[in-house]
């Protein structure tokens, strides 16, 4: 039986439908954080927030549906902050460069290690699968995009890009594990980008 962990435990009042779901979501974050991937379930979900299963049931449908809204906003969460950084960023491919580098590796610390466990778990179902991978393609897109101005004629190749999102996933995951530190990662990751680009003015065809 998994040990207790601390929870809500408050006066009951009767939230909004938004605010219920940011609560389950909340707790749902803090679940994988302290008992792991493997704990999360609906039932113990609703234990935790101290609601009735059918509330979790409801804004959920299935642990898949569950995963799937974890996902989506750590997604949405790392696209927000680098689209800020992006803004206000500088028109070089040295300041391109370190926001996509700092703003990946930034975002995944920021959520800890809970992260790999719910992308290890969307491995597992083939609806879940097409959700990461769909985000993995637009943010390789927006790559493409901040990128093009500073390529070559023939632009990026796509295996390239491919190649540096999965360098920005094992230097992400490697500092989130603290097998090196955060800066090495963002170093790293920089690094590789500003290969990829070299490399692609190099090309021609």
């Amino acid at each position: 039986m998994a040990g207790p962990i601390s929870s809500d435990a408050k006066p009951r009042r009767r939230l909004s439908r938004q605010d219920r779901h940011e609560q389950l979501v909340r707790v749902a974050w803090r679940l994988v954080r302290e008992e792991g991937t493997e704990a999360l379930s609906l039932g113990r979900l609703a234990e935790l927030a101290d609601v009735a299963k059918p509330v979790v049931y409801d804004h959920f449908g299935t642990r898949a549906g569950l995963l799937a809204v974890l996902y989506r906003e750590f997604d949405a969460r790392q696209t927000a902050l680098m689209d800020a950084a992006l803004l206000d960023s500088e028109p070089t491919l040295a300041s391109k460069a370190l926001v996509i580098a700092s703003s990946y590796v930034d975002c995944v610390l920021l959520q800890g290690r809970e992260i790999a466990g719910v992308i290890a778990a969307l491995a597992g179902s083939p609806e879940l699968e097409g959700i990461k991978r769909d985000y993995r393609t637009s943010f390789i897109e927006k790559c493409r995009r901040v990128l093009a101005p500073f390529s070559g004629k023939a632009g990026i190749p796509a295996a390239g890009l491919w190649a540096m999102l999965g360098a920005a996933d094992a230097v992400s995951e490697a500092a989130a594990m603290g097998d090196i530190s955060a800066g090495q990662a963002r170093d790293e990751l920089y690094e590789t980008i500003l290969a990829l680009i070299a490399r692609s003015q190099r090309r021609t065809g």
